[in-house]
């Protein structure tokens, strides 16, 4: 199986029994392969938040089906999902949504915890992941303790801590200056590479999306 991810035939509508039924997937394929970067580009309003979600298998399709390394997740229990999304996924935000009372190590170190790992072998994960990211100095500061761009990266450590196969990221760097964000954009990319991460990633930047593997459009319905 080399598709980590694998959408097929997937279609999403809300409010399907209101007056005015909204349809914002249809019939939609998508593959990420082992090791692929690929770009989410989309209009708003065109169901790349929704596509991220029904990846992420935080939302479920109303028809098709979401294969994630090769098993079909469309009906599996809710137990099951939230268990492969601790274990296969990562998760990357506009905001880093980082626990203000905890520091950079704390939050890296928390996911794994949940994940059943022992407190000795997720600190030392943490430490390992801050200094692929150039913060192990940091590891001790509280997040208003540091950078956007610091932030950021920490949350990149974070959605890496428990070893996911895949990467879902909505505009990771939106949030930040051009400047930063180029920078921070480039560790990202590093990370990635040097884990063999499959990633998808959702931007309106154009010219970060054409250094990716391959770009993929979305046009509204």
């Amino acid at each position: 199986m080399n598709d980590v991810l694998n959408l097929k035939a997937v279609g999403k509508t809300y409010d399907k029994a209101g007056p005015a039924p909204v349809p914002v997937l249809d019939a939609l394929d998508l593959t990420v392969a082992r090791g692929e970067v690929v770009a989410l580009v989309a209009p708003s309003g065109a169901g790349k938040s929704t596509l991220l979600h029904i990846a992420g298998l935080l939302d479920t399709p109303d028809t098709g089906q979401v294969l994630l390394n090769g098993r079909d997740m469309t009906g599996l229990p809710d137990r099951d999902r939230t268990e492969a999304r601790r274990q296969e996924l990562g998760f990357i935000y506009q905001f880093h949504h980082l626990l203000p009372e905890f520091s950079a190590a704390e939050n890296i170190i928390l996911p794994q915890l949940a994940n059943g790992v022992s407190a000795r072998d997720a600190a030392s994960r943490a430490e390992m992941l801050l200094g692929h990211v150039g913060l192990s100095h940091r590891a001790s500061h509280r997040p208003a303790q540091m950078s956007g761009g610091e932030q950021q990266r920490v949350a990149f450590c974070r959605a890496l801590a428990n070893g996911p196969s895949l990467l879902l990221a909505d505009e990771p760097t939106g949030n930040l200056d051009p400047e930063t964000s180029d920078r921070v954009f480039e560790v990202l990319m590093s990370l990635v590479r040097e884990t063999g991460l499959s990633a998808l990633i959702a931007t309106h930047n154009h010219a970060l999306a054409d250094r990716m593997d391959r770009v993929v459009r979305l046009a509204r319905s």
